[in-house]
């Protein structure tokens, strides 16, 4: 019953291979995919790609073709609640697609065919990930931040929209962010990929999970410098905590 293990970034995932223990490299569907075990748990990895079509082909081709049981996502986002900051991690409840618009025969934000806005993660995986990310958060991700001058990060859980495009002006940010709430989502995070495997999961009916680490606050300033951060602080959140949530799951 392999879990898979979805990355945003290259540099997110490249720590996660080299520790898998009786790994297999295999191609398929223009990716690549990475199988083995971590902490006694069997795992599939892949990049995602970029974007809603990209990540829900991808979550497909995990399913179809390499059995994955439950889904677990790390990358990056934009901050968009008012008390997240860069360098804190946001972990998914439920997901929206912010760009979903069949008004006027749907509501603003509902997918056609589901009668919904919300794909919700599931309770059980989400919980497991939210220790894991908590326990990083408590022990070991203040250094990473403190290398780039950022505070002490911390640990929120709620809502993370996504949409193809992306999404780095004030105006564009503000305005984003008050369509949702006067649709009454409140939403703490936005990217690209997350909300199209979540509403595939619901299709398959398999756990799906996510955590985003905030490297901006999709606005007009680049608050740190995008690679740097990455490899300062986002490949190792995405190592430390799926490691942590492999030996949970194996527990």
């Amino acid at each position: 019953m392999p879990i898979a293990i979805l990355s945003a970034l290259a540099d997110e995932q490249d720590g996660l291979v080299h520790l898998l223990q009786d790994m297999q490299q295999i191609a398929h569907a223009g990716r690549t995919f990475w199988r083995g075990k971590l902490h006694g748990t069997e795992v599939v990895c892949v990049l995602s790609g970029i974007g809603k079509v990209a990540a829900a082909t991808t979550a497909v081709a995990l399913i179809e073709r390499f059995g994955a049981q439950a889904m677990v996502f790390t990358g990056v986002a934009g901050g968009l609640g008012s008390d997240v900051h860069v360098g804190d991690v946001v972990v998914a409840r439920d997901y929206v697609q912010h760009d979903m618009d069949a008004s006027p025969l749907f509501p603003r934000y509902e997918v056609p065919g589901y009668g919904r806005q919300r794909f919700a993660c599931d309770p059980a995986l989400t919980d497991k990930l939210a220790q894991a990310v908590q326990h990083c958060v408590r022990h070991q991700a203040a250094e990473w931040t403190a290398t780039l001058g950022l505070p002490a990060p911390h640990m929120h859980e709620g809502l993370i929209v996504s949409g193809d495009r992306f999404v780095s002006g004030a105006d564009e940010s503000l305005q984003l962010r008050q369509g949702l709430e006067q649709a009454g989502l409140q939403p703490l995070a936005v990217e690209m990929e997350g909300a199209a495997i979540a509403q595939v999961c619901a299709d398959y009916g398999l756990p799906f999970a996510a955590m985003r680490s905030i490297s901006d606050r999709a606005d007009d300033y680049a608050h740190v410098d995008f690679p740097k951060f990455v490899q300062s602080i986002a490949s190792h959140y995405a190592q430390a905590v799926i490691e942590d949530l492999c030996k949970r799951i194996a527990a």
